[in-house]
């Protein structure tokens, strides 16, 4: 299994398009961190003037984690991009390439095949998101400084001390990872139905797009199948910035993006094994 683990990360590794993402978060990372280092502070005056017009602020709301925050919810739609990019491409670009009937003739079965190729899809998303938390945590900390993180929402104001905002971070990026899974399990499957590699990065997009949408419109039809879709929890990780925290809410929302994956991944085994491979 080991072998098949290290032959399927230097696929990944050989692929021009698995650096695709690095490159397009430290070229968004390092804009946004530019522009707030540049016009932060007139940007942020911009959004608290009404505050200021009731309380007194003090002090400066520009920091690394504040703007580590907005990273992340500014990449929240580019991420699954970067990472069905290369799982969507798993088993469909060997399909097309014909190299998938190699593996077949050597002695590992079709249930370990397909178990290297998404453990090597979960170490590459894993090692984006790493990639993002150095760009976007450490080198914001560096930057801008620690300080208290402020929170705007429509309906509330959130202020979390700055000794309480690196565990939120932390398992900010771990739910984000689940996040990530669900997308990276849901275009492998797709990568199961076809021979073409780019049909699952397509469709993919498209199908978090499509539910995306369904999920902001406030249409009563939709209401009820909002909860249904993996795209409305794939965002609970702004829930761990809330004070307190709604454990009943991320308990949910992580229960529904693990069944997603649980039930994406048995349909790739179930379809794979019964792939026609050979001809």
């Amino acid at each position: 299994m080991n072998r098949l683990i290290k032959a399927e990360l230097i696929k990944i590794a050989t692929k021009p398009r698995s650096y695709i993402g690095f490159i397009a978060v430290a070229a968004i990372v390092l804009l946004i961190e530019f522009a707030m280092y540049a016009d932060g502070k007139e940007y942020l005056s911009f959004i608290t003037q009404a505050l200021e017009q009731t309380f007194i602020i003090e002090g400066d709301f520009l920091n690394g984690n504040l703007v580590c925050f907005i990273i992340l919810q500014t990449l929240i739609i580019q991420m699954p991009l970067m990472v069905a990019l290369v799982t969507g491409d798993l088993i469909s670009g060997e399909m097309a390439n014909g190299t998938i009937r190699l593996l077949v003739t050597r002695p590992f079965s079709r249930n370990q095949i397909l178990t290297a190729k998404i453990i090597a899809g979960s170490i590459y998303t894993f090692l984006l998101l790493l990639w993002l938390g150095i760009f976007a945590l450490v080198f914001g900390l560096l930057i801008f400084g620690d300080g208290d993180l402020t929170v705007i929402k429509s309906d509330a104001l959130v202020i979390i001390q700055s000794g309480d905002t690196l565990w939120r971070f932390l398992l900010a990026f771990g739910v984000a990872f689940i996040s990530l899974t669900v997308v990276s399990s849901f275009s492998l499957l797709l990568s199961c139905l076809t021979d073409n590699s780019i049909g699952p990065i397509i469709t993919t997009m498209a199908v978090i797009i499509l539910f995306t949408i369904i999920g902001t419109l406030q249409v009563p039809v939709f209401e009820n199948i909002k909860m249904f879709l993996f795209t409305t929890h794939m965002i609970v990780w702004r829930n761990l910035f809330d004070n307190p925290l709604d454990l009943e809410l991320m308990y949910t929302s992580l229960g529904i993006m693990v069944l997603y994956i649980i039930g994406f991944t048995a349909a790739s085994y179930i379809i794979f094994n019964k792939k026609d491979i050979l001809n």
